[in-house]
């Protein structure tokens, strides 16, 4: 079965649609403290960490992240703003919209696309117009929901994984639009797909997609994520929804004990023994038939 991405239209999410502009938000979930990321620059970048982590009260957040220009800033005057909640202790808790914003999630209907017993984790998340995030996977499925606010999403197979300079769960090349071809020159191999979400849409990411998400305006969405693969396949300290599964994880310290072993043999011998693995690799877990 081919699982892709796709973009839906006219599901009934509630009235958080009508609802949730930036005076409702503020009101409805006051002062609280929030735990947000700050940039100086549109593109954000997980690995080399260009923003920084801030606490603002929940309503003055909302307020900056809806301006352009800012008397109030950290770094500067038109710096970029991000929530992405969490659960109430990081290393333990999932983010549940019932949970950290239990008023606005009485405003919202999840699409019943899967059981409830699947259900992860439901990320509420706001950001500034122009804010651009890192291109990465999950390991789970996923809804995008674009509540309010428009969004550009590039996306990218599984298949192209070899061509987009991973480290980890993350892309290196954070400009999908004007890559560094010197620097990446096998990103121009990967097929681009890319849909743009109004307010209302609904995307489905399918678990090991690559996407590249882009604010084209102020906007709020509620990204929500369920567990396609059996429970026990999952790390159960996973919080975020980005840990590779079990099995892939014991696979991959397999064949780190592997191409320590191969250290042992002299250059020749090592190549040639490298090879015969990749394709025996290609051979045993590679799909014939990838769309």
């Amino acid at each position: 079965m081919h699982r892709k991405p796709v973009v839906l239209t006219g599901l009934e999410l509630g009235s958080c649609t009508t609802k949730w502009t930036a005076d409702y938000l503020s009101q409805a979930e006051g002062s609280k403290e929030v735990k947000i990321h700050v940039s100086a620059v549109p593109q954000m970048d997980f690995l080399s960490k260009n923003f920084v982590y801030r606490t603002l009260p929940f309503d003055v957040f909302v307020r900056r992240a809806a301006e352009v220009k800012h008397k109030e800033y950290f770094l500067t005057e038109d710096e970029k703003y991000y929530l992405r909640s969490v659960g109430e202790d990081v290393r333990k808790d999932i983010a549940d919209i019932r949970k950290q914003f239990p008023i606005l999630a009485e405003d919202v209907h999840i699409p019943e696309y899967f059981e409830k017993d699947q259900f992860f984790s439901s990320v509420f998340r706001i950001s500034s117009a122009g804010l651009q995030l890192w291109t990465h996977y999950d390991v789970m499925d996923n809804f995008l929901i674009q509540v309010t606010g428009k969004k550009r999403v590039v996306l990218y197979s599984p298949r192209d994984a070899p061509y987009l300079y991973l480290s980890g769960t993350k892309s290196e090349v954070l400009d999908v639009d004007n890559p560094d071809l010197e620097k990446y020159p096998l990103f121009m191999k990967a097929k681009r797909y890319q849909c743009v979400l109004e307010a209302g849409d609904v995307l489905f990411i399918p678990a090991l997609w690559f996407h590249n998400v882009l604010s084209e305006e102020f906007g709020v969405a509620l990204n929500v994520f369920w567990k396609h693969l059996p429970a026990e396949s999952y790390d159960k300290t996973d919080t975020y929804g980005n840990k590779d599964p079990m099995a892939a994880s014991r696979a991959i310290q397999i064949l780190d004990r592997a191409l320590k072993t191969l250290e042992e043999l002299p250059e020749e011998y090592r190549d040639f023994y490298a090879r015969r693995m990749v394709l025996r690799i290609q051979e045993k877990a590679y799909r014939n038939d990838y769309g």
